[in-house]
């Protein structure tokens, strides 16, 4: 496989180190006792830090260094400052700690945050009392995503989430020829459909939380004064999209599975906000976009020593068959019948 790094060529992040992290985090004005542990992030680099003097009463806190490259200091600072709206409308966020009068610090050449550390587990989605909670959850952030517009950060749409995703694999992807010319007429096919169905259904474009899967939702349990249940973590992807967007990714199982699952996120959700149904037809177009974008985005991301170990699989010509087969797929599911609730 070879793109336009290879996978040995020296990446930005090899430069930091568990010593450089302790640095930046004293650049910030704390006081880590030395104990860091990596969490889990592909995009991103993160640390679980112990500190010797506790911060706004946290000994523990989350420091993320944005991947170099990937956003710009205005957009970073757009997501942060959502973050900040969404607590102040008390939605359960996880927002970065203002340190030094700022919430984006600079480093070694890197961009970095600061968050408390709260734990936590991945919601039971089966369990419908906590899918209808996640989806009063995902109103009230809609209520406060809706009252503004991100300027700097990109849109969700089919240019950047496919036309150049596409375009990107096609000039940089080692696809044998004859597994080419497969994959990309099914990934023209069902990107014309996908465009077609967005550009002809009516929406509402307002900020969202972007990449709302179970893992970016963590669960507390709830104890005798009430608190706990969900609260959010990572809004690395916020973008301006359909309300929807938000949703169909908690989805799982068959038709039917995912129809009940649907109709119960929106009995929640519409406790708080009017949901638009225009909007389930473009559950499907909206898993193609992201479909085509995680295959340039592992493609992108190779040179990423992490990226080679945790996903052997990418790039072999049993991967782009199977994507061919599934967009395939999407194009019949996109001109199927929307769930219904």
């Amino acid at each position: 496989m070879s793109y336009t790094q290879t996978a040995d060529a020296s990446h930005p992040y090899d430069a930091l180190t568990p010593d450089c992290v302790l640095d930046a985090l004293n650049a910030a004005g704390l006081w880590p006792d030395g104990r860091l542990q990596a969490l889990g992030s592909y995009e991103n680099r993160v640390y679980q830090a112990c500190l010797d003097k506790p911060v706004e009463g946290c000994d523990k806190v989350v420091a993320k260094f944005y991947r170099p490259g990937r956003w710009s200091d205005a957009q970073i600072q757009e997501e942060h400052a959502f973050a900040k709206e969404l607590q102040q409308a008390e939605v359960p966020v996880i927002a970065p700690l203002p340190l030094q009068a700022a919430t984006l610090h600079h480093h070694a050449g890197f961009a970095f945050s600061i968050s408390p550390w709260r734990g936590g587990r991945t919601p039971e989605l089966e369990d419908w009392d906590t899918l209808e909670w996640i989806g009063r959850f995902l109103a009230r952030l809609h209520v406060t995503g809706e009252k503004k517009s991100f300027t700097s950060r990109p849109p969700l749409d089919v240019q950047t989430m496919g036309m150049q995703p596409m375009q990107w694999l096609l000039q940089h992807a080692d696809m044998p020829p004859h597994v080419r010319q497969r994959w990309q007429p099914a990934c023209e096919a069902a990107l014309a459909q996908a465009a077609h169905t967005l550009q002809s259904t009516p929406y509402r474009s307002i900020r969202l939380h972007g990449d709302c899967h179970p893992g970016n939702i963590l669960w507390s349990p709830v104890d005798a004064d009430g608190r706990g249940g969900p609260h959010f973590v990572d809004l690395d992807d916020a973008r301006m999209g359909p309300a929807v967007q938000d949703l169909w990714m908690l989805l799982s199982g068959d038709r039917m599975q995912r129809s009940q699952q649907l109709s119960t996120l929106v009995e929640g959700y519409e406790q708080m906000r009017a949901f638009d149904r225009r909007e389930l037809a473009l559950i499907e177009p909206l898993r193609t976009l992201r479909l085509i974008h995680y295959s340039a985005w592992l493609a992108q991301r190779w040179s990423d020593p992490a990226f080679p170990r945790a996903f052997p699989w990418f790039g072999t010509e049993t991967y782009w068959l199977e994507q061919t087969a599934t967009l395939q797929e999407q194009l019949q599911a996109m001109q199927d019948e929307p769930l219904y609730i």
